[in-house]
């Protein structure tokens, strides 16, 4: 039996890289042997947006996604039940978005956070349930006393600290789009991880007028011990 190893580690200004492999090959017989290999890479970003404490960049079977770390903060949340995720989610960006640009007591106008977050909730089937719920995070400089909302179905929530694993995909994300990215890191991680199957989070990063390049992740809430 012969192991070969090969560890590479980079670190740059704000990424440090650890990329592993690992081939080990056993004589079975004059005529046979068993060969098995594996390659790892992993990235740890070393410069977090606020609230961000640790990000992992891994790979399965030619899936890349990633393992995040969020502390606790506050978010401002709208939710509704009864409609689709497609019939409502426009609806409930807008009313965030007028809280973050000055619709609100204090009149207060914040920069608005990346990404709004969907929280949705999935039938045995894989199909979404109609209740949904909102959320941005509340920008740090706010997070001690957020303004006042001034719709009442607008309200203010603490969100504890969690642990995500993260599938990015681009183009326009709707129902249909964050369910087949669902079940694509539902096959990705198997049974080697353990995330909440009750609920998962879908994210969106740009506005709707924007064409390209964009940003979608669906989020899968790890199991805390």
């Amino acid at each position: 039996m012969w192991l070969k190893a090969f560890i590479l580690l980079k670190l740059t200004d704000s990424l440090l890289t650890l990329s592993l492999s690992l081939s080990l090959s056993h004589s079975l017989s004059p005529s046979l042997s068993l060969s098995l290999s594996l390659s790892l890479s992993l990235s740890l970003s070393l410069s977090l947006p606020p609230s961000l404490s640790f990000s992992l960049s891994l790979c399965q079977d030619g899936v890349s996604y990633e393992v995040r770390r969020y502390d606790a903060c506050k978010h401002v949340c709208v939710s509704l039940e009864g409609r689709s995720f497609d019939q409502v989610s426009g609806d409930l960006q807008r009313k965030l978005l007028a809280y973050m640009s000055g619709d609100n007591e204090q009149g207060e106008v914040m920069n608005t956070p990346v990404p709004i977050i969907f929280t949705v909730f999935p039938r045995d089937d894989g199909s979404l349930n109609r209740r949904l719920v909102a959320a941005l995070r509340i920008p740090s400089s706010f997070q001690i006393a957020p303004p006042t909302p001034t719709d009442s179905s607008i309200r203010i929530e603490d969100r504890p600290g969690m642990t995500v694993y993260v599938l990015r995909f681009g183009g326009f994300a709707g129902e249909s789009e964050f369910r087949a990215e669902a079940s694509r890191l539902t096959c990705t991680l198997g049974d080697s991880a353990p995330f909440q199957r009750k609920q998962y989070l879908c994210c969106i990063y740009d506005p709707p007028i924007k064409p390209y390049g964009r940003r979608n992740e669906v989020w899968f809430l790890q199991d805390e011990p």
